[in-house]
C-alpha cells in the first residue's frame, strides 16, 4: 500500500509537470509503452524488482531501450525513480499516470462482454447507453456463457443486460413462488 501512495505522488508531479508543459499526450504514450514493455517482459520485470543489481546498471538498461524515443521528461522521471532508488514502483507510477491522464482528458473505459462479438450498430448502440460527453474506451469480451444480451463494466459498476442473467433471475422467482 505504502508503494501505491508513493506511485501516486510521482505519477501526480508527473501529470502536472506534463501538462504544464505542454506535453500531456507525448509523456502518456511514453508511459504507455513503458508499460506495455515491463509488462511483456518477464526479465526486464524481475530487474527493476532485484536489489542486486545496481541502479547504474538499471539505467543503462533503460537508457538503451528508450533513450531515444523518449521525451526529456519521461526519460528525467524514470532516472530519478532509479537514482531514488524507487525502480520497483516504475510500472505502477505508469500505470497511475495513465489513469490520471484519462481523468484529465475525460475519458472512461468501459468493457463489454458479449455473447458474440458485437457489430458497429451494437457497439454504438452501447455507447448510447453510455452516455458519457467525454471518450469513451471500449474493450471487447466474447463470452459464450451469456448466451446473448452483454455485460458492461465501467470502474466498480456494472450493467448486466445478459440472458444468462435474465434465467438466473427467473429460476430464483420461480423458486421464491
Amino acid at each position: 500500500m505504502k508503494n501505491g501512495k508513493t506511485a501516486a505522488r510521482y505519477a501526480k508531479a508527473l501529470i502536472e509537470l506534463s501538462i504544464e508543459g505542454a506535453k500531456v499526450d507525448e509523456v502518456f504514450g511514453n508511459m504507455q509503452d513503458l508499460t506495455e514493455t515491463i509488462n511483456s517482459s518477464a526479465d526486464l520485470s524481475l530487474m527493476l524488482k532485484n536489489p542486486v543489481i545496481k541502479s547504474e546498471e538499471k539505467q543503462k538498461v533503460f537508457t538503451a531501450l528508450f533513450g531515444g524515443s523518449f521525451n526529456e521528461l519521461s526519460s528525467k522521471t524514470i532516472s530519478l525513480l532509479i537514482s531514488n532508488k524507487r525502480e520497483n514502483i516504475i510500472n505502477e507510477v505508469a500505470l497511475q499516470f495513465i489513469a490520471k491522464y484519462k481523468e484529465h482528458k475525460n475519458i472512461i473505459t468501459a468493457e463489454v462482454t458479449s455473447a458474440v462479438k458485437l457489430d458497429d450498430s451494437q457497439k454504438a448502440e452501447i455507447m448510447a447507453l453510455l452516455n458519457h460527453n467525454g471518450e469513451v474506451e471500449l474493450i471487447e469480451n466474447v463470452d459464450s456463457k451469456l448466451i446473448g444480451g452483454f455485460i458492461v463494466k465501467i470502474g466498480d459498476k456494472q450493467i448486466d443486460a445478459s440472458v444468462a442473467r435474465k434465467f438466473k433471475d427467473l429460476r430464483k422467482e420461480i423458486i421464491l413462488n
